[in-house]
């Protein structure tokens, strides 16, 4: 499965997988020692739970590192849904260096995978609407990209990467600007500057008064924030299409849908990538 992604994942991964290894090995697996050197074994990766696979480049990154011969049959792909007790991949690598990676390269595969798992009871419980699930920037530091990935390949989609690629103007911006018009006046000549990296505009407000006043002002792309699903109602009938309308605030699986279904076009879940529980994974050597 192909998983459109706004960034190359190659250097991120390579990054993330330094970090982790020299993390946990630092100047050497004492354990790993027990076992021949020159040993060579079998593997399984065996889910124990259903949900969305996330993570294979991270993994095989992780076995590689240690064993640049080692060979990775993967049964399923990133995106994919599996099932309980499902064999993810077969591995076949010195039997030292799996080892050492396992534990580095289960907790990529689970993390990522509990994201992507996350990501699709979202976008599965606002199916046939017109809402799209996005993530948010409250991320694991240095995991930004990886966690916004697996939201993609859960079926979501990704706000800003970064502070570098778009402009949100919240409450303290628009406070220390001065007001609604002329932060989105001061964020128009910088978007202007930063060209092409500066994807979108996007204006936070609090009430129906701060909405009418952003449109006023020419914003195309409005947050609403903590709105109750009557507030947000009027918003949408004031809006009139005018700007594209992101609802942020107490989002849950049991209020999404009746949040999508007042008409918004995004409804952004920090959740998603801050409140994972690990998909439940397991390494079994076979020989």
């Amino acid at each position: 499965m192909t998983i459109d992604f706004a960034v190359p994942l190659a250097p991120e991964i390579a990054r993330n997988v330094t970090a982790a290894l020299e993390e946990d090995l630092g100047v050497g697996d004492l354990t790993a020692s027990l076992i021949d050197a020159n040993r060579r074994s079998r593997a399984t990766v065996i889910s124990r739970e259903p949900g969305v696979l996330c993570g294979c480049d991270w993994f095989d990154e992780c076995v590689r590192r240690l064993d640049p011969q080692a060979r990775i049959i993967w049964q399923a792909a990133d995106g994919e849904r599996i099932a309980a007790n499902q064999t993810l991949c077969d591995i076949e690598a010195n039997a030292r260096a799996l080892l050492s990676a396992e534990r580095s390269a289960l907790n990529f595969l689970q993390l990522l995978s509990a994201v992507a798992s996350k990501a699709r009871r979202y976008a599965d419980a606002i199916d046939g609407t017109r809402a799209q699930v996005v993530d948010t920037r409250k991320t694991l530091p240095g995991l930004r990209i990886a966690q916004k990935y697996a939201v993609r390949c859960g079926g979501g989609g990704n706000h800003r990467l970064a502070l570098w690629d778009a402009i949100l103007i919240k409450e303290n911006h628009i406070h220390a600007a001065g007001g609604i018009a002329p932060a989105l006046a001061a964020a128009r000549r910088i978007a202007e500057q930063a060209g092409e990296r500066c994807r979108f505009i996007q204006i936070e407000v609090e009430s129906l008064d701060e909405l009418d006043t952003a449109l006023a002002a020419g914003a195309t792309m409005i947050l609403l924030d903590n709105f109750s699903l009557d507030t947000m109602r009027e918003a949408v009938r004031r809006n009139a299409g005018r700007a594209v309308l992101e609802a942020s605030g107490n989002v849950s699986l049991e209020t999404i849908r009746a949040i999508a279904e007042i008409g918004v076009d995004r409804i952004s879940i920090g959740a998603l990538s801050k409140d994972v529980k690990a998909l439940d994974l397991s390494m079994r050597f076979v020989d």
